[in-house]
């Protein structure tokens, strides 16, 4: 019953993460960082808070007693792990709902599930599983082919979006994804898939906040609410450092003031795509509890967001007008990655 829930929990993070994008494209008017930073401001600083105060009273008080050691580590994953948040965005905006996720949780999955163990390695440390304990199970081995056919499909998925690049007039392209642009888009995806990782690593770090939480008496479901207000502080500060400069830069802070641009609307759609994306790290934190921090929950919670997100793009016609080898290879390139979980999953369970 506990891995059901976690894996229900997880599907909802995932539907969050692969559905938050869907309402800045309601902005109408506005620079990429404007919207960005307002989605920023809600799913890094206001809602999780709130999120902690509701689940884990007493939040402020156990981030208070902590180390500045384990704080400032904390932190720091979620700094890179904002960078590859801001580069996710980036390729959304160059490659579509339907490729940009594909490559840069692809690439997410497999960097995320391999870093732990490899650190284990090095630092050995009661209870976790390192990377030569993988190598020498026949569960461990199952787990890293799982990842090996997740880099696959990620390529398939790459060769997928460059027909479709070669197949499609300039025109054609922008008609689905306004900004389209391959090799910009998967230069960004390789990075982003590359440091969203560190959030996998940032709850690792941050494990002895929500085990403090456990222990003040709180839900141990909840726990790791107070973990993500330290790791967004992160996010927050190299996404607000970005979108701040790119909106200096661009003049672009006079979006929030130009009644061309219908203000309340684009402020609405914006705070709602950020509550939506941290909704994604709120079931995360659930579906962590029941199933634990290792390679098949975070795989679990990519592959969720993958299938998610390809149903946004189907749905917006990203792939409308390309080949019917081309939709073939981008259908094969995401079950590939798909299958790759069910090999997680099941090499976790041996």
């Amino acid at each position: 019953m506990q891995a059901i829930l976690g894996v229900l929990f997880h599907s909802l993070g995932g539907i969050a993460a692969g559905s938050f994008y869907m309402p800045y494209n309601k902005v109408k008017g506005w620079a990429w960082e404007s919207y960005w930073m307002v989605g920023g401001l809600m799913s890094w600083l206001i809602v999780p808070p709130i999120a902690a105060w509701l689940t884990a009273p007493g939040f402020t008080e156990i981030i208070g007693d902590a180390s500045g050691s384990l704080l400032f580590f904390t932190y720091a994953m979620g700094l890179l792990w904002g960078i590859g948040g801001l580069s996710y965005g980036l390729g959304i905006r160059y490659l579509g709902m339907s490729l940009g996720n594909s490559v840069v949780l692809g690439f997410c999955a497999a960097f995320g599930a391999l870093v732990p163990p490899l650190y284990y390695n090095m630092v050995p440390t009661t209870g976790k599983v390192a990377f030569s304990d993988m190598v020498a199970s026949s569960g461990g081995q199952l787990v890293l082919l799982g990842v090996l056919v997740c880099v696959l499909g990620i390529a398939v998925c790459g060769w997928a979006g460059m027909m479709k690049e070669k197949e499609l007039s300039e025109a054609e392209k922008k008609k689905s994804i306004a900004e389209f642009n391959l090799f910009k888009g998967l230069a960004v995806a390789i990075v982003s898939g590359i440091l969203s990782a560190f959030f996998n690593f940032g709850i690792e770090s941050g494990k002895p906040l929500a085990e403090a939480a456990i222990a003040s008496g709180n839900d141990p479901l909840f726990a790791n609410n107070v973990t993500f207000v330290v790791i967004l502080w992160g996010g927050l500060t190299s996404n607000l450092i970005w979108t701040g400069l790119r909106s200096l830069k661009n003049r672009s802070y006079t979006d929030f003031t130009n009644t061309d641009s219908p203000i309340a609307q684009n402020l609405l759609f914006s705070c709602l795509a950020g509550t939506v994306w941290f909704l994604q790290f709120f079931f995360y934190g659930m579906g962590e509890s029941k199933l634990g921090n290792g390679a098949s929950s975070w795989i679990l919670h990519m592959s969720t967001i993958i299938l998610t997100a390809n149903l946004w793009g189907i749905y917006r016609k990203e792939w409308k007008g390309v080949a019917g080898r081309t939709k073939t290879t981008i259908i094969f390139g995401i079950l590939m990655i798909l299958l790759s979980v069910v090999l997680v999953g099941i090499g976790n369970s041996i």
